[in-house]
């Protein structure tokens, strides 16, 4: 689904934010990418999302028909627009019939816990509330390859493990490829089936972590789970040396 070989960037001032990146995401897994504070992980995540143009090496993203979709820290909701019109604009550009719309945009919002929310404005809800419509906008789309930048980072520790479990359940259910990019050890476990770990900038693949219990969702009380964690941030801390 992604392939990714030789991948260099390196900015117009002359920043190398990543050198001769290598890996290959299967169709249909889970995969955490985290690294040192700088290491090019958002600038990696925006190259797949084809936002950005590396200056070297080749990229594939194979999303078959249902393409990809990019969320945001920042929720990126029109303030203007209620939970219903926010979750549907993507479908309206695409030029989807209203009566489908309604149907698509209703079954997700249920599906999130939001249905008692349709007519709400962004400012009226929680920022978990808010990251769900922005979850929402996203997979109405049914996109192929869902790619996500720090998407939790901004909500308190409850809301955020919700969350987390509320996107395992997506991804369980979906079956679509899932790029996450966390600052957060823990989240990078619970969440990707394989843990790219980047060294610092420029960032380059420092070590690839399978992690096969990803999927149960009691897998944080579990010591699997922590010996994960501790593996993962033994490697994170041996490249930031």
């Amino acid at each position: 689904m992604i392939e990714v070989k030789g991948l260099g960037m390196t900015y117009p001032d002359g920043t190398e934010a990543l050198r001769d990146v290598n890996f290959v995401i299967p169709g249909g897994a889970s995969c955490s990418i985290i690294g040192p504070s700088g290491c090019g992980k958002t600038t990696l995540l925006f190259i797949l999302a084809g936002i950005l143009k590396p200056t070297k090496g080749q990229i594939v993203v194979d999303a078959g028909g249902g393409g990809v979709a990019l969320i945001l820290q920042d929720y990126g909701l029109f303030p203007w627009k209620t939970v219903y019109e926010n979750v549907a604009l993507g479908l309206q550009l695409r030029g989807i019939p209203k009566r489908e719309r309604r149907e698509i945009v209703l079954t997700l919002l249920e599906e999130l816990g939001l249905s008692d929310f349709v007519n709400h404005y962004p400012k009226q809800l929680s920022g978990g509330m808010q990251q769900r419509v922005g979850f929402a906008r996203a997979l109405a789309l049914r996109p192929e390859v869902l790619l996500m930048d720090e998407p939790l980072s901004s909500l308190d520790a409850l809301t955020r493990e919700a969350l987390q479990n509320s996107l395992l359940t997506l991804w369980k259910r979906r079956r679509m490829t899932m790029v996450l990019v966390t600052h957060s050890i823990e989240e990078a476990v619970f969440l990707g089936r394989e843990i790219i770990i980047l060294s610092q900038r420029p960032g380059h693949v420092m070590k690839v972590v399978e992690n096969y219990n990803v999927g149960d969702e009691n897998y944080r009380n579990k010591e699997a789970f922590f010996a994960k964690c501790r593996e993962v941030r033994r490697s994170i801390e041996h490249g930031a040396i």
